[in-house]
């Protein structure tokens, strides 16, 4: 759908901004903040009185709140009545070492203010002048040209983005007259709902396609190929019946060895030889590119302690992202951190797809869960992965449903991406109305007045 544009334009005199709606101001943004200021993280919690102080991260990246786990903060009176939140404020990420969080904001709304809440040091506070509406304000500043800027002008020298009270009141914004804020502010409401219902109907999809994806798996390796194969009492109760035929065992039984990477931090300086990681795998590859390197003594050290996968091995995640596993299908000169747990089948019992694919069944990943449950610091250990129980095919049929189970995986996988670009280009979408509007390149006053008509 195509927008008209303002009648008349004049140059905004900033040359990423262009043209602006001939009787639009472009002015530093201080000139309309009346308040811009720092929280406070006080101290440890104590009790009942204790306050919440919101996070940047309990900011998503678009500017919404995303409040699962309030944080209780003991603050003493001068910093809870400074850094107290009121509807209307507007909170800005000001520290971060990614440009897509840097200067995200989000709008203090009825529900926030009633929490009596305040907001961490990591964040600053915007009090807008009376002469722009806050919403419109929230628009402004989650606006790719704001969030251009703030990134642009945040210190970056130590690696951690920064910005300041004075950043911040830099930025270039166009300001539209009073009367025609509540008619963008309205466009975009109306508009940006419509998007993100779309948004959240892939998303729904996606999630769909996971837990199918997931259920086939389980019922693979499980019950099998063959539905009238005859059943048995598999001696577990979480399990139930499995086919006749199977063995139902430990997994170690069917290995010729499980053991973790290397529990020493690795020589980086001079680095030539792969350290991977958990954060260096995922489903379907190991990221060489982007993990640390060892240096040569370090590597052959780390060799002879028997930190070095093999062709065949199944990678098995213990810290972080628990329970993601990956087969070793190419030879590379690499070893592993200690959260990866290296597993190396027995090639005559078990076939190493298969045990790839057990390992992301349900009926390994809850058991796993539950070891890991409760703990502090989640992290599997080698002693409760040798606990691990899976169902065992002869090894003719595991090949068979490794192979079922593949063909399948793919076809999820790229009804996954489809749905997965059309979320990136709805989102694109979002973000280039909201610039659209608030910068004048298009005429939402009629639009808004007609679709308020509609409703």
């Amino acid at each position: 759908m195509s927008f008209p544009r303002y009648p008349a334009y004049k140059p905004s005199g900033v040359e990423w901004l262009g043209e602006v709606p001939e009787h639009w101001l472009v002015e530093p943004f201080k000139r309309q903040i009346e308040r811009n200021d720092g929280g406070s993280w006080g101290d440890d919690p104590e009790g009942l009185m204790d306050t919440i102080v919101l996070r940047s991260t309990e900011q998503t990246v678009d500017g919404r709140w995303k409040i699962e786990d309030p944080s209780f903060r003991k603050l003493n009176d001068h910093d809870k009545n400074s850094s107290l939140l009121v509807e209307g404020d507007l909170l800005l990420t000001k520290s971060s070492g990614s440009s897509l969080h840097i200067g995200k904001t989000t709008l203090v709304d009825k529900q926030i203010e009633n929490l009596q809440c305040c907001f961490s040091n990591f964040m600053q506070r915007i009090r807008l002048k009376s002469t722009v509406l806050p919403r419109l304000g929230w628009y402004i500043l989650n606006n790719r040209i704001s969030r251009f800027q703030l990134d642009f002008l945040s210190n970056t020298t130590t690696g951690l983005a920064n910005l300041n009270a004075t950043i911040i009141g830099q930025i270039i914004i166009p300001n539209p007259p009073g009367h025609e804020q509540q008619a963008i502010i309205s466009f975009l409401d109306h508009e940006t709902a419509k998007i993100d219902a779309l948004i959240a109907e892939q998303q729904r999809l996606i999630e769909l396609l996971q837990e199918k994806r997931q259920a086939v798996i389980s019922h693979a390796v499980t019950k099998g190929l063959n539905p009238d194969a005859p059943m048995k009492d598999s001696g577990e109760e979480w399990l139930g019946e499995v086919p006749e035929h199977w063995e139902v065992t430990a997994l170690k039984r069917l290995c010729r060895r499980i053991t973790d990477g290397a529990h020493i931090s690795p020589e980086t300086d001079n680095g030539v030889y792969c350290f991977v990681s958990t954060r260096d795998i995922s489903e379907s590859d190991i990221d060489f590119e982007g993990c640390l390197r060892t240096s040569e003594a370090s590597y052959e050290y780390l060799l002879r302690t028997g930190c070095q996968p093999e062709v065949g091995d199944v990678l098995f995640s213990k810290d972080g992202t628990i329970g993601r596993t990956l087969v070793v299908r190419e030879q590379h000169d690499f070893v592993v951190a200690s959260s990866l747990i290296i597993i190396r089948p027995d090639t005559n019992l078990l076939d190493a797809e298969f045990l790839d694919v057990l390992c992301k069944s349900d009926a390994v990943q809850n058991q796993v869960e539950s070891f890991v449950k409760g703990a502090g610091l989640p992290r599997l250990s080698i002693a409760n992965l040798m606990r691990v129980i899976g169902i065992f095919p002869p090894l003719q049929e595991q090949r068979r449903i490794a192979n079922v189970v593949s063909k399948i995986s793919v076809r999820f996988t790229a009804l996954m991406a489809e749905a997965e670009a059309a979320v990136t280009l709805l989102q694109e979408r979002r973000s280039a109305l909201i610039s659209a509007a608030v910068t004048g390149q298009i005429d939402v006053r009629g639009l808004a007045e007609a679709k308020a008509g509609e409703q």
